[in-house]
């Protein structure tokens, strides 16, 4: 297990993004291309032009999901932010089943149970990775899931893997995920506290990329570090594309909202930089959205674009990414149909499983919230 004592690098971006709430709004679209890490070695670039069709509604009455993760088999997993539990929902039926809750869990603000992510040996393993907090930091722990014990009881005890993220009322990030080379990437926003995000001694702010184990990943840029990247406000989407190139969504803080490509070692700017800054010593967005428009959460990355859910902007956003030279046409959809957005996840072909966030306490929820959405897309 590693501590968060003294590390690495970060910068970040501070509000506009989920701290605020917004009024449900009617349908609009614009843009183009995105890419991301499912498609298939010589695949052709997206269509200019893309769609966004929701096939049907998975489960309802979800409390604050956050996370989620599939199973082998098409299961899937989410996490309540405010409740600590998770829950298995049958991927044809929707039935749900609460496997248990994680102790230690503290909820407050934008902090509680987060980002999920089965482990790499999964199939032999049966760990389930969570980013929580607790009184003290953000942490992220790994339990054993036993599916033949009763419901409720279906969660081993948490085995801390990293702890000591600051933690604050507002930007925790959360986002986990495995990458292709098998190492746990984690976001982890700079609590409202600007100078951790370029504060070398500081976790906050960052990218971490860690061994299943929890140890700094090797070939990390800093010696012994965990920090893979620095100069974040609040990470909250990872995803990688065929090419195994890293994205990341990042909330900004009053101007812009940003996706990323994530290089080991680069700096992204914040506070010192909020969006295309072009200024030396800083690695600029690939694109770029008012945060009224956006405030991103989750991506996934479907069939040559990175799909990015938006919080305050109420919408699903298409960047196309595969082959496409300079800025990508972004493109939106679902604008203000289901309020706020947290979670993207592919689902197989061109379908994603989209999460709706109207029960965090900034949403207005409405009969049936929340909900887990499959879309169709292109």
């Amino acid at each position: 297990m590693l501590t968060a004592a003294a590390l690495v690098l970060a910068v970040g971006c501070s509000s506009g993004g989920e701290d605020t709430p917004d009024n449900r709004k009617s349908p609009s679209e614009q843009g183009r291309r995105s890419e991301s890490p499912t498609g298939e070695p010589g695949a052709q670039p997206p269509p200019e032009k893309g769609s966004a069709k929701v096939t049907r509604t998975l489960a309802t009455g979800l409390a604050s999901p956050w996370g989620l993760a599939a199973l082998p088999g098409g299961d899937l997993l989410v996490s309540s932010r405010d409740e600590g539990t998770i829950t298995r929902v049958d991927g044809t039926t929707g039935k749900k089943t609460e496997l248990g809750s994680v102790p230690g869990v503290s909820p407050g603000g934008e902090g509680g149970l987060m980002g999920l992510a089965l482990s790499p040996s999964y199939a032999s393993d049966h760990m389930v990775y969570a980013y929580f907090t607790t009184a003290s930091d953000n942490r992220i722990a790994r339990m054993l899931y036993d599916e033949k014990k009763p419901a409720g009881e279906q969660l081993g005890a948490p085995d801390t893997i990293f702890k000591g993220i600051p933690k604050g009322m507002i930007h925790n990030g959360g986002r986990i995920a495995f990458g292709p080379d098998k190492m746990l990437y984690a976001g982890a926003g700079e609590t409202g506290d600007t100078d951790l995000a370029q504060d070398k001694k500081s976790l906050g702010g960052k990218i971490l990329r860690l061994t299943p184990d929890g140890e700094p990943a090797p070939g990390n840029p800093f010696a012994d570090s965990p920090v893979y990247s620095l100069g974040h406000r609040n990470v909250q989407g990872l995803a990688w594309d065929e090419q195994k190139r890293l994205w990341a969504s990042e909330f900004g803080q009053d101007t812009w909202d940003e996706l990323n490509e994530i290089k080991a070692g680069e700096n992204y700017g914040w506070p010192k930089a909020e969006g295309k800054a072009g200024e030396a010593g800083f690695r600029d967005p690939l694109a770029q959205w008012k945060t009224s428009e956006a405030s991103p959460s989750g991506i996934a990355y479907v069939e040559g674009s990175v799909w990015m859910a938006g919080l305050r902007g109420e919408r699903l956003w298409r960047i196309p990414v595969r082959d496409v030279e300079g800025e990508p046409k972004s493109q939106s959809f679902l604008k203000g149909e289901y309020g706020r957005l947290r979670t993207v996840l592919a689902a197989g072909g061109d379908k994603l499983w989209l999460v709706t966030n109207e029960t965090d306490s900034r949403g207005t929820p409405e009969k049936g919230d929340d909900k887990i959405l499959e879309v169709e897309v292109k």
